[in-house]
């Protein structure tokens, strides 16, 4: 039986588009253990590669064991922009990638709109989604939660059954799923194949071969 073709490309932006998140986990162990909980790069890697601030906050306060000032991610966000301007590259064939498309795309991120644009602009990416971004803070819930993804759909004027979502974390993939999308979970970055396999779920390592990999999943 023929599937829907894929009408929408929605992209995740960190260690989908920009490969921020080897970076930002470096941060993420020095913030752990200025606040006195330190996580280890692989703890890190595990529980919040791709997850909300709110997943992040809640593993902090069980660990520190008392809460957290709503704000007070704020103080370290200019470690975050300084490892960032420093170091930061587009994912290996990523532009090859988004050259080689022929349908519709845009970005759906866990990242404020700010940080989106400009880790884009950093990498010289933002030409192909201007317009098209998409973030958490938009919808009532970020990911794993489905809301992010299907209000890009709906914003691009898509039925859910006709995106393809790609990204690289478990939550990310999971996310997809919810949403009644198909996942193609890149295993290039951090996180291993095994944390994102599963139903509706293509992986691939290479992302020079997502256009022939989308263009296949129509038929």
């Amino acid at each position: 039986m023929a599937r829907d073709p894929v009408e929408l490309a929605i992209f995740d932006c960190d260690g989908v588009l920009v490969d921020s998140e080897r970076i930002c986990v470096k941060v993420d162990v020095m913030i752990t253990a200025d606040l006195g909980c330190t996580f280890t790069e692989e703890e890190i890697i595990e529980k919040f590669v791709g997850s909300s601030t709110e997943v992040y906050t809640a593993a902090v306060e069980e660990r520190l064991g008392r809460r957290l000032k709503k704000d007070w991610l704020r103080q370290y966000e200019h470690l975050y922009r300084a490892a960032l301007d420093a170091e930061l590259t587009a994912v290996d064939g990523a532009a090859e990638a988004l050259d080689g498309l022929t349908i519709p795309v845009c970005v759906a991120s866990n990242t404020d709109h700010a940080g989106l644009r400009r880790n884009l602009e950093i990498v010289a990416l933002s030409d192909h989604f201007e317009g098209r971004i998409f973030s958490a803070a938009d919808v009532p819930r970020g990911k794993p939660a489905p809301d992010l993804f299907l209000h890009a759909a709906r914003s691009m004027g898509v039925e859910p059954g006709r995106c393809a979502v790609i990204e690289d974390s478990a939550y990310g993939v999971q996310a997809a799923r919810a949403a009644g999308m198909r996942a193609f979970g890149y295993c290039g970055g951090l996180t291993p194949a095994s944390r994102l396999e599963g139903p509706g779920t293509t992986l691939f390592d290479d992302m020079r071969d997502l256009p022939r990999l989308l263009a296949t999943a129509s038929h």
